[in-house]
């Protein structure tokens, strides 16, 4: 069970491939290097094909919201009598953790500031832009991302805990495949969900070292923003993660969870209450109203009259993104979701990430649109010749204690950053070891050198932005993956339910 299995071979041949292909200049391969073809192959997919993303985020909504309503909802995740491993603080704190908290940092301030610009409709940088930009914030990180994490993560949690098969997504698929899962076609889904996991996360490690040299840079003048700065960072944090990986779950990744919520907290509530906090707390209340209202409309606009590439650019964009880290987060959430009844999993997987982020984008977004429109501060022109990392920074120091606020939040992403990367070595241990609860740490340590090096590498060539759109070509086979476990779930439900009767 422990040992590594023929996954973790194809998936570190598949590793290597791409990074030596991402290595090669783009003068010796002018049209077939990793960026020219990755965006050409992303751009086919996301014109031809972005209703397809549209529809099937929208469908997983829907389907974990009629889970809470229906019968369904009272079957435990493990065996009847069990009770949940974790606490309720524990258990959001990790799942959160490993979700999307550096992008929460990088884009709360980014993305509202992009869309009051550039909203998906109207005229910018006007009070209804303002309006359209939070609420389409609210969207991108609320209920459709972390509906698609929770399909994935119940599918695994239900046939690991209580239909007692590996805990890998292969094996979701056997009411529909039958055996077949254990040979080539398993093989094929889980070095599927392999790639995507590794490239994503080494992507999101370097974007994190981007964000932490940027920081550095905006606090202490005399550190370089550049690439030695960034890799001194990818080498600390190596260390730091694969320390912590080498204590497991119950450790490392715990205790860094849970500090993470405390660093986050602290920051947003720090700026909530300095920054305008009637403003903030005014635009948590009426985005979320717009928000509900909206979110039919918003789940299925693509423009096709207007021939806007807005909704390609950042809904079907983010929905791949999401989709493509969906076996990484999904993984990990199923891990530490053992005991809960699949109401409560669904509930606490959409409400209190999806709120929790709705206030990070209050107050983080909101004030800095308080600073465009009221206090005049450009900040798309700083973030536009300096970099989105800086947008953040260049917000935190129009208010009081900037420089703690800054500090805090560099603090707050390097955490971050170790713990997305444990949670990643100690997800593609399982994967890799045929779903091993307690991987061993070789293998972990092997897929922490890997995600770094990656991160490295591409940060050096500069085919990182290469890297991210490859990653999120597997999003496409793999979100016809999701709607085969959703079929797979809702088969095995249903032979569940003379016992629920």
């Amino acid at each position: 069970m422990n040992k590594a299995t023929k996954v973790f071979y194809c998936s570190v041949l598949i590793s290597l491939f791409f990074i030596i292909w991402g290595m090669i200049p783009k003068s010796m391969l002018p049209h077939y290097n990793l960026n020219a073809v990755s965006v050409s192959v992303h751009s086919f997919l996301i014109n031809k094909f972005g209703w397809f993303y549209l529809l099937a985020a929208t469908t997983f909504l829907g389907f974990c919201l009629f889970l809470i309503f229906s019968k369904y909802g009272s079957i435990r995740l493990g065996q009847d009598h069990e009770k949940p491993e974790y606490s309720y603080r524990a258990w959001f704190a990790m799942l959160f953790s490993a979700g999307m908290g550096i992008g929460l940092v990088f884009w709360g301030v980014a993305e509202p500031v992009s869309h009051y610009y550039n909203p998906p409709v109207g005229e910018g940088k006007t009070t209804e832009a303002a309006r359209v930009a939070m609420r389409y914030s609210f969207f991108h990180w609320g209920l459709h991302p972390w509906a698609i994490y929770g399909v994935v993560a119940l599918a695994l949690a239900y046939f690991q805990f209580r239909k007692k098969e590996p805990g890998v997504i292969s094996r979701v698929l056997r009411p529909l495949f039958g055996n077949k899962v254990d040979g080539a076609v398993g093989i094929a889904v889980d070095t599927l969900s392999v790639y995507a996991t590794i490239f994503g996360v080494a992507t999101s490690l370097g974007l994190g070292a981007i964000q932490i040299s940027g920081g550095l840079s905006h606090l202490f003048p005399y550190v370089k923003n550049n690439i030695a700065t960034q890799l001194i960072i990818i080498g600390a944090v190596t260390i730091l993660f694969m320390l912590s990986a080498q204590s497991g779950l119950n450790k490392g990744i715990k205790i860094l969870s849970n500090i993470n919520i405390v660093l986050a907290l602290l920051l947003m509530l720090f700026l909530l209450f300095v920054g305008p906090t009637n403003f903030i707390m005014d635009v948590f209340t009426t985005t979320i109203g717009t928000y509900v209202q909206n979110l039919p409309s918003m789940s299925l606009r693509l423009s096709p009259f207007e021939q806007s590439d807005w909704p390609r650019a950042w809904t079907i964009f983010y929905w791949a993104w999401w989709i493509a880290w969906a076996p990484f987060v999904g993984t990990f959430i199923a891990r530490i979701s053992r005991g809960r009844t699949i109401r409560e999993f669904v509930i606490g997987v959409l409400v209190v990430p999806t709120v929790f982020s709705a206030l990070w984008f209050s107050v983080f977004g909101g004030s800095s649109l308080y600073l465009e429109q009221f206090n005049h501060v450009r900040i798309m022109e700083v973030m536009e010749a300096d970099g989105m990392e800086t947008g953040l920074f260049f917000v935190l120091q129009h208010f009081p204690f900037g420089m703690i606020l800054s500090g805090l939040a560099i603090l707050l992403i390097c955490t971050f950053f170790v713990t997305s990367a444990d949670s990643a070595t100690f997800v593609l241990g399982m994967q890799t070891t045929n779903g091993s609860l307690f991987p061993p740490n070789s293998i972990k340590f092997i897929w922490g050198i890997i995600q770094s090096a990656s991160a490295a590498i591409l940060l050096w060539t500069g085919g990182l932005q290469a890297l991210q759109t490859a990653s999120i070509i597997a999003a496409f086979p793999f979100t016809i993956i999701i709607i085969l476990m959703v079929s797979s779930l809702i088969r095995s439900f249903k032979e569940e339910m003379p016992s629920l009767k």
